[in-house]
């Protein structure tokens, strides 16, 4: 394989320089990067258009755009983002000639003496691709939370994602598990990325500058997973002054400082959870309060401008919840848990039509929990490790015509190991070199069709599993206003998850093998996207997507000593479908977005409910969310979000009967449950509120100070029911979620 790799980076080196000396002759490019004027950032998915033409492109994951097959002239260009004043720059272009043009865009609420250009074709071209999703930073941080800021729990305010209970950050995506969407953090695999037992992603918003969440039907740049992809970028640092933050809240604090030096930038942001005074209080009155309970996170990322050409960036991050608590005199449990990750990235231009980014990259998931019960003890080890290397690379041969292609290769270890009093039970160790090779072109014959067409080919060794993928996407616009998508992919995943919603602490991957196939499926989705008014957008997607070979540990296994590998699962398949829908105002002093998803999913052993298909436990039919944003005044803000979705789906215990057994005295007991998660739980609705202060702190600091209230008219959700089977009919409790709770933060930003 690594022989194909350098075949395939030559030719498409040498094709690069054959073409681009020919279109030289004639036509000019224009190329360069965006970014925020204020910090240096490249802002990533930014338009930029050529004005009063159909010319157009966004900028990549690296906030780098091409413009090619230009005739000499004289051009206005424009550049928008959303949350940006637009820039524009007249050129003008001589024959063959390669300009390098970087924007650089002032934030909105900034005031400038130029004319500020705005652009509604500018601001539909950020939201080109099908099935993908993109929240602001700004969002992230003022949509009410639960005690702290969250990634995954803003995101699961868009359609189609979907969240499992107010205690779990968990992402079900499109009819999909957590363990179905690979996440990324600067284009490093991210496993289990959770605090507080599934209660917060570990994913610091100080320390982010772009999330971008491909739903489904994504391109053939992207695989490894059966359904979705989140890719989240963190910040490369401020490149004009060195700027710093600092904030306060219930459960946790937060500091950061990013800034200049000379040949780059740099940003280190730091979080850890700040509840030892109320745990301490707590263990006063109330037994097994942990005696030791907290987590931190570490971003950082360092920057070097190596050339005109060349950027090469270092980031890294590391997370660990570390917990004790003593629940009786005769039981201990300790607690360890956490993520570290690491990447090294080189942006090289071979020139201007010719991109390229390559990554080396580390990722090390640990759990490490330890029970003694007396003077035994019990201690587990659950580790993964991911090394690898990653090359994309990106030619733009004219404005009809880009190619991508690339590789991702590495090595992928899994170990398990069991100890009960010091003596080893269960060890387990899987090691997998994996591989992946992409082609894409895209094609825009017309101004109004645009195809992507890809082939993604995958290699597992664990098995010797090699599959293809192939990926297919069109788009027609229909006006300025209006565009009809389509896309159609085929995924393989060759991992499975072994979680506990209510303790992701023990979560443990398992990996296909022989006897155990990987996971496959195919999505189709429809998309319309418009703008029926300036400032208004309005998008729809249906989708449906199939599940073939899913793999998971068989629960009828009560002891899987002597069994072969491929005998401890059992194999089974789904599929999910539904609609998405999304109307957002980006204009005016309240703003916001309304989203509804109608979505059913299935699955289906066999030996497990006759075989027919059930709903799994997170399968909801209605999903409501409205976020809404007020400017009270230049200093004061509203923040709103209501959610409401159809109760989820448990299966019923209707109660227990008796019968003598014939090998013991004691009658025995047996539970009669209904079909398999044919029952709802309860609608589940909530209010949160917020308001946001701007200041200034004796003249030196910007200050901000959140207020919010969850849960504000205090429903009383239902997480699940338990079963009291020693009265007959048995007795049904009801486990409540979040009563209304209030939260506030303090941040001084120098």
């Amino acid at each position: 394989m690594r022989l194909n790799y350098r075949v395939l980076l030559f030719t498409l080196i040498m094709t690069g320089g054959i073409v681009t000396a020919g279109f030289a002759q004639q036509r000019a490019s224009i190329s360069g990067y965006v970014t925020d004027a204020s910090s240096g950032e490249t802002l990533l998915m930014a338009s930029v258009a050529v004005q009063g033409t159909t010319t157009g492109t966004m900028t990549n994951n690296s906030g780098y755009y091409i413009l090619t097959g230009l005739e000499p002239g004289t051009y206005t260009l424009v550049a928008t983002f959303i949350g940006y004043a637009a820039s524009s720059v007249e050129v003008t272009l001589a024959p063959g000639e390669s300009v390098r043009l970087n924007f650089a865009l002032q934030p909105e609420g900034v005031e400038l003496d130029e004319v500020v250009v705005s652009s509604d074709r500018s601001e539909e071209e950020e939201r080109t691709q099908i099935g993908v999703s993109r929240l602001a930073m700004q969002t992230i941080t003022q949509v009410p939370a639960v005690f702290e800021a969250d990634v995954f729990r803003s995101l699961q305010l868009l359609p189609g994602i979907k969240s499992a209970s107010d205690f779990s950050s968990g992402l079900y995506i499109r009819g999909g598990g957590p363990d179905q969407t690979m996440i990324l953090l600067d284009r490093t695999v991210v496993y289990n990325p959770t605090h507080v037992f599934g209660f917060f992603s570990t994913f610091n918003p100080d320390a982010l500058k772009d999330v971008q969440v491909y739903k489904g039907g994504y391109p053939a740049e992207y695989g490894g997973r059966l359904g979705s992809v989140i890719d989240i970028y963190n910040k490369d640092g401020n490149r004009q002054q060195v700027e710093g933050k600092v904030s306060l809240g219930l459960l946790a604090s937060r500091a950061s400082i990013e800034g200049p030096y000379k040949k780059g930038s740099y940003m280190l942001a730091v979080r850890r959870s700040t509840m030892e005074p109320v745990l301490a209080a707590l263990r006063q009155s109330n037994d097994g309060i942990p005696n030791t309970f907290y987590f931190y996170d570490v971003n950082g990322k360092l920057n070097f401008d190596a050339g005109r050409n060349d950027r090469i960036s270092l980031a890294v991050y590391g997370g660990t919840d570390n917990m004790g608590v003593v629940p009786s005199t005769d039981i201990d449990v300790r607690l360890l848990y956490g993520n570290r990750t690491g990447s090294l990235n080189w942006t090289h231009l071979f020139s201007d039509r010719l991109f390229s980014n390559f990554t080396f990259t580390g990722s090390r998931y640990f759990s490490l929990p330890e029970i003694a019960l007396a003077k035994t003890a019990f201690d587990l080890r659950n580790e993964v490790f991911d090394f690898s290397a990653k090359g994309d690379i990106e030619f733009v041969s004219s404005q009809r015509h880009t190619l991508e292609a690339g590789f991702w290769g590495g090595m992928l270890t899994l170990k398990y190991r069991e100890r009960f009093d010091g003596v080893e039970q269960f060890s387990s160790r899987i090691q997998s070199r994996y591989g992946y090779a992409y082609v894409q072109e895209t094609w825009r014959p017309t101004h109004r069709w645009m195809v992507q067409g890809g082939l993604r080919a995958a290699m597992f060794t664990e098995g010797d599993y090699i599959r293809f993928e192939p990926r297919l996407s069109v788009e027609r616009r229909q006006s300025e206003r209006l565009r009809v998508q389509a896309a159609y992919g085929r995924y393989y995943q060759f991992l499975t998850l072994i979680t506990n919603e209510a303790f992701s602490a023990l979560d443990t991957w398992l990996t296909a093998a022989d006897g155990v196939r990987p996971s496959w499926g195919d999505q189709f989705v429809l998309g319309l996207k418009t703008i029926p008014r300036a400032g208004y957008r309005l998008d729809a997607e249906v989708y449906y997507r199939t599940m073939e070979d899913l793999f998971e540990l068989d629960p009828y296994i009560g002891n899987a000593a002597g069994l072969d590998y491929a005998e401890m699962f059992r194999i089974g398949d789904g599929y999910a479908y539904g609609t998405e829908w999304t109307l957002e105002k980006s204009r005016g002093r309240l703003n916001g977005f309304i989203g509804y998803t109608y979505g059913n999913t299935r699955r289906r052993f066999p030996g497990y409910n006759e075989g027919r298909f059930y709903p799994p436990k997170y399968d909801r039919t209605h999903d409501v969310n409205v976020v809404a944003n007020y400017d009270l005044s230049r200093r004061w803000r509203a923040t709103a979000t209501f959610a409401y979705a159809t109760g989820q789906a448990y299966t019923r215990a209707l109660g227990r009967t008796q019968y003598e057994d014939p090998f013991s005295s004691v009658p025995a007991d047996e539970i009669i449950n209904g079909k398999v998660n044919a029952s709802r739980l309860p609608a589940y609705h909530r209010l949160d509120l917020g308001v946001t202060r701007l200041g200034r702190l004796f003249g030196l600091a910007d200050t901000e100070l959140q207020i919010q209230l969850i849960n504000v008219y205090n429903r009383r959700n239902t997480w699940f029911y338990q079963f009291d089977f020693d009265e007959n009919p048995a007795k049904m409790e009801t486990v409540q979620m979040l009563p209304i709770l209030p939260n506030f933060s303090y941040t001084v930003k120098f």
